[in-house]
Parts: structure tokens; C-alpha cells; sequence
């Protein structure tokens, strides 16, 4: 979804900001966690990633029983012939082996239910008010966006370690006014958190977090580009600056729900 300038007029601006900005966030934390949940529409798509491994161009397919993916590329070069055989070998072997590939989708279960979990305290965690100057710029899709600044509510207490991270981190959200979906977020690490009174871990400030997503069909959206700059100290002694980059694009709607072996097929079949 390209970002556009969302012109409303004052009957339909009053409307938006009627409600109270913490029910929009509800809203949106809702239609995400559904999305994570139970998700129909399963999608053919290319994901850019760089991190501290590298960076990697990768053809993912979503399947009933999670994703597959097949690295195309690694840096800026298509792969050599023995990497490109490596990768077959690779997805051959997950393909021949159901437990390889059990354990590689109870990863993503568990990362999807770390993001569902974060995703429900969201309304509670923050403080939200309407950003001035409304109508903003932003992506929008009909109806244009709702856009607030958020900050820690020094009322709340984080119910988990993982959740702490919440208590330093400030920004702002777009959420688009027809569908309630966020569309985009923005967060500052304004101050270092704690993990376990800083024996397990402590975040800097000054990292940065930004998302975006796309509407594809009906109530399907996809994440269209992801940063994340953080510094963090693990275990009072190992330092890691954290920066990872993703960008999905080349989206296509599957006509039908694969099983992960259909889907590893498809990908060994593509030139």
C-alpha cells in the first residue's frame, strides 16, 4: 500500500477523533492477533532480509502447517551452483523429514504466540493521544488513517520479563479508519529497560522499531517492511547491536492451502 496524503473532511475528521483513541488500538490489536491466529489467505512472496548472518533474498511460501523458504540469493549475487544444491539438499532432506519439519514449525508457533502476547497488553501498556494537525499524511486505504503518539503508562506493570521492553519504548501508530488495521508503527527506545534487574539482559536507549503492512485481499495483511536497531548487554557480559532489516514484495495469493511437502515442491520447481 503506497503511503499517500488522506484528505477528509471536517464531518469525517470529528467522526474519527470521537472515539477514544485507546478503543482504535483495541481494534487493531484484535484484527492482528486474528491475522496471527487463524490466517485463510496464504501467500507467495519475496522477503530481503539483512541481519548479522548477512543478507539473503528468499522465495517464501505459507502453507497450512507454517512457511518454507528457499534462499535465492546472498548479498547481491544469485547463488553459486553449490550453494544452490546445498539449499535443494536442504529443503529435500525437511521435506523427507516430518519431525525436522515439526520442530522448525513449533519455532514459528512460539514466535507467533510471543508476538500474540505482546500484541494483548499493547492497549493497557501505553498511553495513546491523537497526533495534532489530523488529517495527517500516511497510508490509508479509503477512509485514510487515524494517527496517535503513544508512551508507557507508569500505571501499568509488565506481567512478564519480555514485556518489560515495553516500559522504554515511545511512537507513533497509523490505523487505517476503514478496517482498523494498523498500518504502520513507529517506537524510540527513549530509555535502557531492564531484564531481570539487568542480569539477564539490558536494552540501551536510542534503538528504533518500524513497521509497515500491506492489505493484500479481503481481511489479509502482510507485514511490507521491518527495522530494528537495538543495542542489548545479555547476561551483564556479551554486547549485541541488534540490526535487522525486512522487506517482503512480489505478493501472490495462493489458490489453495499447500502442506509444507506441496510447498517445498513448488520451491525446488522454480528455476
Amino acid at each position: 500500500m503506497p503511503l499517500m496524503a488522506c484528505a477528509q473532511s471536517p464531518a469525517q475528521n470529528n467522526s474519527l477523533l470521537a472515539r477514544a483513541p485507546r478503543d482504535w488500538i483495541v481494534d487493531a490489536a484484535n484484527n492482528e492477533i486474528a491475522i496471527l491466529k487463524d490466517n485463510p489467505v496464504h501467500l507467495r512472496y519475496r522477503m530481503h532480509v539483512v541481519d548479522q548472518r548477512g543478507e539473503q533474498l528468499r522465495d517464501v511460501i505459507e502453507t497450512k502447517d507454517g512457511t518454507v523458504a528457499r534462499v535465492l540469493a546472498r548479498g547481491d549475487k544469485p547463488l553459486t551452483a553449490e550453494e544452490s544444491k546445498g539449499e535443494r539438499d536442504r529443503l529435500t532432506s525437511l521435506m523427507n523429514s516430518p519431525q525436522d519439519y515439526e520442530k522448525h514449525a513449533k519455532n514459528d508457533a512460539s514466535s507467533r504466540k510471543m508476538a500474540v502476547d505482546m500484541i494483548k497488553l499493547m492497549p493497557d501498556a501505553m498511553i495513546y493521544t491523537y497526533t495534532p494537525g489530523q488529517p495527517d499524511a500516511g497510508p490509508g486505504e479509503g477512509e485514510g488513517v487515524v494517527v496517535m503518539d503513544y508512551h508507557p503508562n507508569p500505571k501499568w506493570s509488565p506481567p512478564s520479563t519480555l514485556s518489560e521492553a515495553l516500559t522504554g519504548l515511545e511512537g507513533r501508530v497509523w490505523i487505517d479508519a476503514k478496517t482498523h488495521t494498523m498500518v504502520r508503527m513507529q517506537g524510540h527506545i527513549f530509555k535502557g529497560v531492564n531484564f531481570g534487574w539487568g542480569m539477564l539482559a539490558h536494552i540501551y536507549p536510542g534503538g528504533q522499531l518500524a513497521l509497515e503492512q500491506t492489505h493484500i485481499t479481503g481481511n489479509r495483511w502482510i507485514y511490507l517492511h521491518f527495522t530494528e536497531q537495538i543495542t542489548v548487554r545479555a547476561l551483564m557480559v556479551k554486547m549485541l547491536n541488534l540490526h535487522t532489516q525486512i522487506d517482503a514484495s512480489e505478493f501472490a495469493v495462493l489458490p489453495e492451502a499447500l502442506t509444507y511437502q506441496e510447498a517445498i515442491r513448488q520451491l525446488l520447481a522454480t528455476p
